[in-house]
This record gives C-alpha cells, sequence and structure tokens, in this order.
C-alpha cells in the first residue's frame, strides 16, 4: 500500500492511493462509514500507525476500502490527485533523526571522515510535502543543497531493539530531500539549525508498506535539479544497514510509531560539485527512488516565506 496525507477542499485528511489510478481513498470518509471495527476510526495516518500495535491497521484499511468499493458510490470516496494538496505523509511526534556520512563517495566529497557515527535531527516544523515551494533562505545564504536519501517509517514502540529484530520495528519507506544551508552547516558545530529550515525537510509523496518495498537495501535514487542528473546513487552502497541504523539509535533513544530516520545520501550535492552548484530560486529538484516514486520541490522565486 501506500500511504499519503493531503489537504482537499479547505480539510486535512490521508488516504492510500487507488491502484491503477492518480487518486487516493479518503481513509478519514472510508473509516466514517465502513469501519470493520466500531471504535476505529483514525483522523490521521499517525493514529493510524499508533493503533497498529494493538490493531493490524494495514488489514482495517483493506477491508473498509473493499466495503466501499462495494458500495456503489466508490467515487465518492475517492479524490483526484491533481484535485489534492500533498502533506509530509506523516509528522512524527519527535524531530526526523537522521544519518550523516553513511555513503563513503558522498563523505568523501566534502572531506568528511566516516570513521565516526554522525546523527542529528531535523525539526519536524521543516516538514514540508510533493510539489510544495520552499523557501530560497536568501536572507541568511547563498548555500542552499539537496540529499535525497531513503526514510525509514517506525511501524511499533521500542528501544535497545537488537539488530536481528530491526526489520519488525519497520512500517514502511518514504523519500526524504535533507535541504541544508551548507554555509551554516560548516559554522556552526552541530546541525541542527543547517537542516531545520522552513521547508528543509520534503517528504513523500508516499510512504510504502514494506511488503512492497522487499529490497530497500538495493533500490536506486536519484536526484535531479531541473531535469539534470545530480546524484545517481543506490542504496547499496549504504555503510550501516537499515537494521544497523535501528539498532544504533534505540541504544540511545526509544522509538515510536511515525517517527522518521533519515539513512543518509549519495555523493553528488551541489557543495561535492566542482565548482559546487547550490540551489537557486526558480530551481526544479526531483528525488526519485525505486518502487516508492518521486518527490519534487521547488525553490520561492521570491523571498516569500
Amino acid at each position: 500500500m501506500k500511504f499519503l496525507s493531503f489537504r482537499y477542499d479547505g480539510e486535512t485528511s490521508y488516504g492510500v492511493k487507488v491502484k491503477r489510478e492518480e487518486a487516493a481513498w479518503d481513509l478519514k470518509r472510508v473509516f466514517a462509514d465502513f469501519a470493520q471495527e466500531a471504535e476505529f476510526h483514525p483522523k490521521t495516518l499517525l493514529q493510524g500507525l499508533q493503533h497498529n500495535q494493538s490493531v493490524d491497521f494495514q488489514e482495517q484499511v483493506r477491508k473498509a476500502v473493499v466495503a466501499a468499493e462495494d458500495s456503489g458510490k466508490a467515487d465518492e470516496y475517492k479524490v483526484q490527485f491533481d484535485e489534492i494538496e500533498f502533506l509530509p505523509p506523516v509528522t512524527p511526534t519527535n524531530n526526523v533523526i537522521a544519518f550523516g556520512r553513511n555513503y563513503k563517495e558522498h563523505a568523501d566529497e566534502l572531506n568528511h571522515e566516516v570513521q565516526r557515527l554522525y546523527v542529528f535531527t531535523k525539526a519536524a516544523s521543516s516538514l514540508t510535502g510533493d510539489n510544495s515551494t520552499i523557501p530560497n533562505h536568501k536572507d541568511i545564504t547563498d548555500q542552499l543543497d539537496y540529499e535525497g536519501e531513503l526514510g525509514i517509517v517506525i511501524g511499533k514502540s521500542g528501544e535497545k531493539i537488537p539488530k536481528g529484530l530491526a526489520l519488525d520495528y519497520v512500517y514502511g519507506y518514504t523519500i526524504i530531500n535533507d535541504i541544508t544551508d551548507r554555509k551554516a552547516q560548516n559554522e556552526q558545530d552541530q546541525a541542527f539549525l543547517s537542516k531545520s529550515l522552513t521547508g528543509g525537510c520534503p517528504m513523500g509523496p508516499y510512504i510504502v508498506t514494506k511488503d512492497e518495498l522487499p529490497t530497500p537495501e538495493n533500490v536506486n535514487i536519484v536526484t535531479k535539479v531541473n531535469n539534470e542528473i545530480r546524484q545517481d546513487g543506490n542504496t547499496s552502497e549504504m555503510i550501516l544497514k537499515i537494521d544497523e541504523l535501528i539498532e544504533e539509535i534505540s541504544k540511545y533513544v526509544a522509538l515510536h510509531p511515525g517517527d522518521i530516520i533519515a539513512t543518509g545520501t549519495p555523493a553528488g550535492v551541489g557543495a561535492g560539485l566542482k565548482p559546487p552548484k547550490f540551489l537557486q530560486p526558480g530551481d526544479e529538484v526531483k528525488v526519485t527512488i525505486d518502487n516508492i516514486g518521486t518527490l519534487t520541490n521547488f525553490i520561492s522565486q521570491n523571498d516569500e516565506k
């Protein structure tokens, strides 16, 4: 299944992509009318993931959608993609946890050491959705950069999770563009501010459940700026694999449903090119990952926030 969150007709909701259609089932309305469990109608995707520990969320979605399909008025429960505003698929209760220097060639291009674990967070307030416009932040930097990444979506709570069980805690995967102010990153001792600009964490367009992405450690990541390929990597190049990332984080931080982990970026970022190519007002940035889709964002032409 491919889950998404969106704004439609002034209301926020969430859904699951309709097979073979550029549309989504509006799950807030589907559950209101066709919930198989009397008390089960999560209003957001995060609530659905939080309930997943006691109720099989995916199975409840499947049953409710089948009931909507069989109702004779299925179209009333669908929204077309060209009529909605994509939102971040899920907004975690905590900041987004991100790993840096997890691809050797990327670390090399920025002259970074890869021997030490490098972890930072991106403020949840930096999240934005597919097709959104990101402020150009020209008032503080002329070194705005992109980083296409695979994102892990946690499906159940846990801490001190052993590597052998780590994948049981994954609900699915998404695409993240780790927008970074290289100027601030180079000037400051910590990465939080340089990584948490407004619009600095585009995510989406979907969360793909892990059953639909059985080989997440062997998918291509391609980032294009104005249709020029800048990054062309594969998750097989990750130094720490998904189970190792989860094991390492959960030694220190309790993980909860809806938490997001960004797994690092391959080589080809703007700062690593010769000469550097940073994002400019009006640029279009696309990050594509096999079997998930394409996350598209635009850099604002003007100074509006």
